[in-house]
């Protein structure tokens, strides 16, 4: 619910979703609504290249994060505490992107500025893939390799997060207002498509590989590092901006001396609908995150099922995420993003209560179960998508960046300490797994009040 880092949230409809859907309905677009920074050719070159670009990223971001990353560490006999580590290191690298989106005000040209950021973070990686051949087979590599994954993962999320405000704020400006449902839906939803098609196969050829699995991690880790250096290029495809003016950049970039008057009078703290908006973002995201990360213990531990029921549920939910995504996208061109966010944030609100009724028995685990997976899927293709959407509506356009800055540092920081407190409180509060369900459901519901007052352009 947290805007990561592009490598994190870097998805991207297929390029022929955007030929087919998004191209053509450029033309249909009305003239004074329209915005574009550059001819209808060019903003639909922009679109198919960010979508060749979102492609290559998925896959990058899959083999340095996310299972394929736990399962290396796990193989080097990481503890609980250094997983634990590592699962919190995104959120807490949100905490950079207010100073991305400072920095890069400071520049003229949107390309440049996300080409160095994450051709940085991205060749951080480099240093991983060294160790594992260089040092992998020593006796103390196990260790060094653990150390060495945390270091690396810590430096390229950091980094990383400077560059996510600034790039969702170049891709706001391509992308025609009257579109945007459309065609986030469409590239989320190709995210989950590549991660059901890409993780899959990457973890079939680690485990495969006949010089054992830390080595295969190594091999597949610079498979990821080229497709993500090779998603970098196709940037250069896509119309540049010059965040000081808003428009396409004409001349070849230089670094402001001076930041115009508007820039440097920045104050979304006066701006009350967007501090509503923050005020829901940051609640919404602590309540989810106090127990969306327990759901997965509660099936293996309180009722005792084994790892392959669990993953055939988390399928199902990834299943109807991309079904629904393009759905909800068009539906939110027509009736709005908050419209959205207020109806199905009800259901997902209600969703952690309903697995107060869950047990170990037949009816739960062949019919509600996949039923409560399904529902958590769908939903959450619509809230996190209409998020994303309403910032870009409420943030001003010459400020963008800084208002997405500020919402990712509020909502990693609520985040983590959500996923903390969430742990907290099974250890030491009352009702365990069933009670925090409980309490994270009444908390979304009253995450949704500031939500009513929020204004949608």
């Amino acid at each position: 619910m947290n805007f990561e880092s592009v490598d994190a949230i870097a998805t991207a409809d297929l390029s022929e979703l955007a030929v087919t859907e998004i191209a053509p309905n450029l033309a249909s677009v009305k003239p004074q609504s329209r915005q574009l920074v550059g001819t209808k050719d060019e903003v639909r070159t922009s679109l198919q290249a960010s979508t060749i670009d979102g492609v290559f990223a998925a896959v990058f971001s899959n083999i340095t994060g996310g299972v394929l990353l736990t399962n290396f560490l796990l193989e080097l006999g990481a503890s609980s505490t250094e997983i634990g580590l590592l699962a919190s290191i995104p959120m807490l690298a949100n905490l950079m992107q207010p100073m991305g989106a400072y920095f890069s005000e400071q520049t003229t040209s949107r390309h440049n500025y996300c080409l160095w950021v994450y051709g940085i973070s991205r060749s951080l990686w480099v240093v991983l893939a060294i160790a594992i051949f260089q040092v992998g087979r020593s006796h103390d590599a196990p260790e060094f390799l653990i150390v060495c994954a945390l270091g690396v993962t810590t430096g390229s999320y950091f980094l990383g997060a400077l560059g996510s405000a600034p790039w969702l704020s170049w891709l706001a400006v391509l992308v025609p207002r009257p579109l945007r449902g459309r065609y986030f839906g469409q590239r989320n939803s190709a995210a989950n498509l590549t991660n059901l098609i890409s993780v899959p196969l990457m973890g079939l050829a680690i485990s495969q590989w006949r010089g054992g699995e830390i080595e295969g991690y190594g091999v597949v880790l610079m498979l990821g590092i080229g497709a993500g250096i090779v998603s970098l290029w196709f940037q250069n495809f896509m119309v540049d901006i010059n965040p000081q003016t808003g428009q396409r950049c004409e001349s070849p970039p230089t670094m402001s001396k001076s930041l115009p008057q508007t820039a440097q009078s920045i104050d979304f703290w006066q701006d009350p609908n967007f501090l509503k908006f923050l005020l829901y973002f940051t609640l919404w995201t602590f309540s989810v995150n106090l127990s969306a990360p327990f759901f997965n213990v509660y099936l293996l531990d309180e009722l005792n099922l084994n790892i392959s029921q669990v993953s055939i549920y988390n399928s199902l939910s990834a299943g109807a995420n991309l079904l629904l995504l393009l759905y909800w996208g068009r539906l939110a061109d027509r009736i709005g993003n908050r419209a959205i966010l207020l109806g199905v944030g009800i259901i997902f609100a209600v969703f952690p209560i309903l697995w107060l009724v869950t047990g170990n028995n037949s009816g739960s685990i062949w019919i509600w179960l996949p039923l409560l997976h399904v529902i958590a899927g769908g939903t959450s293709a619509a809230i996190d998508l209409c998020s994303n959407n309403l910032q870009l509506e409420l943030a001003p356009s010459q400020h963008q960046s800084t208002y997405f800055g500020m919402a990712a540092a509020c909502a990693g920081v609520s985040g983590a300490v959500g996923t903390v407190m969430g742990g907290f409180w099974i250890e030491f509060g009352s009702g365990g797994l069933l009670g925090l369900f409980a309490l994270s459901g009444v908390l979304r519901l009253v995450a949704l009040l500031p939500l009513i007052l929020v204004r949608e352009k």
